[in-house]
């Protein structure tokens, strides 16, 4: 969705992440859909339900939702690089 205008900070992108991750924690639609974080995050999900439960589980962590959606540049935010 969002392609960085220049790489991120470390500070910037945990501020990303986190303002993330809270609108995830409060109810904010995902960018993502439902099966390709249950496909990434299966080896997880295996371990915490066992393999035939894990089909149907959901990753409910924002900070990993975040943390994915980030990594994959589907989170609508950057930061302004006048300020930079």
């Amino acid at each position: 969705m969002v392609k960085p205008i220049r790489p991120h900070t470390r500070f910037e992108r945990a501020r990303i992440i986190g303002a993330r991750a809270l609108q995830i924690g409060m109810g904010a639609p995902l960018n993502v859909n439902e099966d390709i974080l249950r496909e990434a995050f299966k080896a997880e999900l295996i371990s915490l339900y066992g393999l035939e439960e894990a089909s149907v589980r959901f990753v409910l962590d924002p900070l990993k939702i975040a943390m994915y959606e980030y990594d994959h540049e589907l989170i609508p935010i950057d930061t302004d690089p006048h300020n930079a």
